[in-house]
């Protein structure tokens, strides 16, 4: 690996246009040694603010924690979108190094007793300072931060507690490394007609141009990509190439040899355990909910519980209905899980009269792209502008101006929409740096949050538009709203800005800004035909909103089973062979043969690749429970952009961050927490 030992400044001073980062200016190899400066730095910052002689306060320990570390901040925002969105060799072998560098770094900082003690000074007394809400809720983030870093702790335990956090970070950097590769490596390539029975064009356009990215012109290659491997297995009609396709994309991470995930997930769950019980908590899982709406494990597998019983009885009635279809065919083997996206396709086709590729024509990712951008001019007064020639971090990368009501430039977005080998598979949103308002040591009063969102769409042929899905499209409103939370986001300190917020609330404003994606108003506008430049006919915009709940059994038992598994895993301390545990739980809920989870352990990024959501991947699911609840808002004013609802909604749920409680977020906003059942309507699953 080449490692340049010299700083580039360009790693840590932005000033390219607007204060974005110029990432042409950067190579792989000036990584380390802004890490290692930068990692040095915030050390000697932490150590002035330990050792101040002057008494505790607010402004010389929380306030100056708050801007410590700019530069360590700025280099790992830099580094980690590039590992995770455009990497190499070169940044695998770093993330390597610096995950477990990382967190010893926090680790350390986190087991400092001279820091602790000022915070728990100001914890102590924090009637008495005369704080605001939202400080006295980043003093009380920092002081539960330290608890749960073993800042309470006797030194051993504090020194094992740093070796398991070390550990997971190595872990969890190999975890996702091996997806990728597994992804990275395989690939069906297809040359006869035979194998193209059934695709449609957009299909094998995208195919054809990801085989030619392999070296295999004039032929035709499915990946692992979600953008081409959902579509295949939705429309061809070779059963076995099917059943290839599929049973390599569920084996991501369990194919043996280096890239196999399993072993790693047990040493993960162990050391996760362990570290449970060192903090002083009955198991994983109760540590992670303490800060969240959910609170408790017992919470997370009642929803799961009500919401898997209703969803389980929908998907036999579903599969039910396929297997007739089978039949009809002159068919006789069952339904199984490479069958039910065809002929589910095909049950849809016959009951709505349209198919998924009669209306993909007419979801053009630049035009849902602009519906996105419409919809937040429309909510909440934006004005979005590309700002043409200015590089990205990557060729595909587009990067546009935010503007509020007033014209003032309140974001800078980036999108990077289209599928490549170097990026991760997925979607996500993340900040190059966050909304605040505090002085940096610079003299800036404050930061211009500068906000991406990763998708991984299908690249079109040359000249040829790019298509999207239904589900591409929402995939695409969600990580917009995900954006807007960022963006919009209108508080003090940067440890509460945007979506630093609890698990289980992270979700609701992306999940719900997905529902403007099929507001008539916004689909006859923005779903108009590549070709002719002709609306959606209002007779396909009916079926496509009548058929908003079909299959919603198959999509809720792919997601809950996924959801209960990692409570399971979670909530039983260490467990010897993860693999028999997954069984078992599906087995013991009654999972049927023809679905199966959405992310099977050996590549269940969500808990396993980081620690994000680990204990955490019902939040979806909460977070759907509030954003039904919170569209209805909306439905019951008679308008979908009504403005008061609006204006409640970007004051209290878009622009506050984790600067209030949620629970106190969303009844500013709404007047009253929900009940699971507007989301079982919304999915087709109660009366």
């Amino acid at each position: 690996m080449t490692v340049n030992t010299a700083l580039n400044p360009a790693v840590t001073e932005w000033n390219g246009p607007d204060g974005l980062p110029r990432f042409e200016a950067v190579a792989d190899g000036d990584f380390a040694a802004a890490f290692e400066a930068s990692l040095a730095a915030h050390e000697a910052e932490i150590d002035a603010i330990a050792n101040n002689p002057q008494p505790p306060a607010f402004g010389n320990t929380v306030v100056a924690l708050e801007i410590a570390g700019d530069g360590l901040s700025r280099v790992s925002a830099f580094f980690w979108n590039r590992a995770g969105a455009h990497t190499n060799d070169v940044i695998q072998a770093l993330e390597r190094d610096i995950a477990p560098k990382m967190s010893r770094h926090y680790s350390k900082i986190g087991m400092n007793s001279a820091l602790f003690a000022r915070i728990d000074t100001l914890w102590e007394n924090r009637d008495t300072l005369g704080l605001d809400l939202e400080a006295t809720r980043v003093l009380e983030r920092h002081w539960k931060g330290f608890v749960k870093s073993g800042a309470k702790l006797p030194k051993d335990k504090q020194q094992r507690l740093a070796a398991i956090n070390e550990t997971l970070a190595s872990l969890g950097a190999r975890f996702g490394q091996n997806v990728l590769a597994d992804e990275k490596n395989w690939a069906l390539i297809l040359e006869t007609t035979s194998d193209l029975s059934g695709l449609p064009v957009f299909l094998t356009d995208s195919m054809a141009s990801a085989a030619r990215d392999r070296g295999e012109d004039g032929k035709y290659a499915v990946t692992l990509s979600r953008s081409i491997i959902e579509p295949f297995l939705t429309f061809s009609e070779r059963r076995d190439l099917r059943e290839q396709a599929f049973k390599a994309w569920t084996a991501r991470g369990a194919n043996g040899g280096e890239t196999d995930n399993r072993e790693i997930i047990r040493e993960t769950l162990a050391l996760r355990a362990e570290k449970a019980k060192l903090l002083g908590y009955e198991n994983y899982a109760a540590l992670k909910l303490d800060n969240t709406m959910a609170k408790t494990p017992d919470a997370v597998n009642g929803l799961l519980t009500r919401v898997w019983e209703k969803a389980v009885e929908q998907a036999r009635r579903e599969e039910a209905d396929l297997a007739e279809l089978v039949a009809t065919e002159g068919h006789n083997h069952p339904v199984m899980p490479w069958d039910w996206r065809h002929y589910a396709e095909k049950l849809r086709t016959q009951k709505f009269n349209f198919s998924e590729g009669e209306l993909k024509p007419y979801l053009q990712l630049e035009k849902i792209v602009e519906a996105c951008f419409d919809v937040a001019h429309r909510l909440f007064g934006l004005t979005v502008t590309e700002k043409m020639g200015v590089k990205g971090y990557h060729p595909d990368v587009r990067v546009f101006d935010i503007r509020d009501s007033n014209g003032t430039l309140i974001a800078l977005f980036l999108g990077d929409y289209f599928a490549r080998a170097s990026k991760r598979s997925g979607a996500w949103m993340s900040s190059f740096q966050s909304q605040h308002r505090l002085e940096l040591k610079n003299g800036a009063k404050g930061e211009l949050p500068i906000i991406y969102n990763v998708c991984n769409f299908a690249k079109p042929a040359d000249g040829k538009p790019a298509l999207l899905s239904l589900d591409d499209a929402r995939t695409l409103f969600h990580e917009f709203g995900h954006a807007l939370h960022g963006m919009l986001s209108d508080v003090t300190y940067p440890s509460v800005s945007g979506t630093s917020v609890s698990r289980d609330f992270v979700e609701l404003p992306s999940q719900l800004y997905e529902h403007w994606l099929t507001v008539p108003a916004i689909l006859k506008k923005y779903a108009v035909h590549e070709a002719t430049g002709e609306p959606m006919p209002q007779d396909l915009l009916d079926k496509v909103l009548a058929a908003r709940s079909f299959n919603a059994g198959f999509n809720t038992v792919e997601f809950t089973s996924s959801a209960l598994v990692d409570m399971a895993f979670h909530t039983q301390g260490a467990i010897e062979d993860p693999m028999t545990v997954q069984a078992e739980v599906l087995e013991k809920i009654g999972m049927p043969a023809s679905i199966v989870m959405r992310h099977a352990t050996p590549h269940f990024q969500h808990v396993f690749s980081g620690d994000g959501y680990s204990a955490g991947y019902y939040s979806y699911m909460w977070s759907e429970v509030l954003d039904a609840d919170a569209f209805a808002a909306f439905e019951e004013t008679g308008d979908a952009f009504d403005a008061e609802t609006a204006r409640r909604l970007k004051d209290n749920i878009y622009s506050v961050g984790g600067s209030i409680d949620p629970e106190d977020a969303y009844k500013a906003f709404r007047g009253k927490l929900p009940s699971p059942d507007a989301m079982l309507r919304k999915k087709g699953l109660a009366a």
